[in-house]
């Protein structure tokens, strides 16, 4: 769809996508990831033990930690451990990263064990948290193919692949894979967290002008689904490179 709002891109199209598998050599699996100009470094470590609350059962657990660097933004910003404590807003964004993460895996068949993701925000440009879950699945993929590899799995305990792309609708006109400059001018915006085959795991939609009509949402829907579809191929063959 032609765009009048952007001169780089169509409507429908994604930023330029890149996923690079062997960044960390020393997590269990790890996966940067770049959105155009936002950049995500997502590592997952294993860990032989459980959350407290789960000790006593054969269950296991996968959780996200997400921060963002000083100089990730156009001006520096304080470092959250600095300050004594997270905002409002990465407590958000860690919290849908996990709950997105356990809804592709069988925490029973993971085993009495913990999977952490880190996501670290190297340089932002809007979409950090869609980034941030779609390089985490990939790390996650990769920790999971080692323990089986190890044999320390007996099943695969994946059961979905993951990937989350923003929406939005910008001087009346509906975008995918919003950056920066569009995401902070949108009358409203949408995460949309999916599985490879058009399950969805979870939506995050917020109208700051007007209410959004179903129509138009569902016309987001549609660019969302285009949009997890082709992160999803290139998911697979960042994994097929690793």
């Amino acid at each position: 769809m032609t765009s009048h709002i952007r001169t780089n891109r169509q409507n429908n199209e994604l930023r330029p996508i890149t996923i690079d598998t062997h960044f960390n050599a020393y997590a269990e699996g790890s996966a940067l990831i770049s959105f155009g100009n936002t950049r995500v470094l997502c590592t997952a470590s294993v860990e032989e033990k459980q959350p407290p609350f789960l000790r006593g059962t054969d269950k296991g657990w996968v959780t996200a930690e997400y921060s963002m660097l000083p100089r990730a933004t156009h001006t520096r910003g304080n470092r959250e451990a600095a300050r004594g404590k997270q905002t409002g807003r990465t407590v958000e964004i860690q919290r849908l990263i996990g709950r997105s993460l356990r809804a592709s895996i069988d925490l029973d068949a993971l085993g009495a064990r913990s999977i952490l993701l880190d996501c670290d925000v190297l340089q932002a440009d809007g979409g950090t948290r869609t980034a941030a879950i779609t390089g985490a699945w990939v790390a996650l993929r990769i920790a999971v193919n080692k323990l089986l590899a190890e044999g320390l799995l007996e099943a695969d305990p994946i059961h979905a692949q993951l990937a989350a792309v923003s929406c939005g609708f910008v001087a009346g006109e509906a975008l995918l894979d919003l950056q920066y400059s569009e995401d902070s001018q949108a009358e409203m915006d949408a995460n949309f967290v999916m599985t490879a085959d058009g399950g969805v795991v979870e939506v995050q939609a917020t109208a700051e002008d007007k209410p959004l009509h179903w129509d138009q949402f569902m016309q987001l829907k549609d660019y969302a689904d285009q949009g997890v579809a082709s992160l999803a191929l290139l998911q697979i063959q960042a994994l097929e490179q690793h």
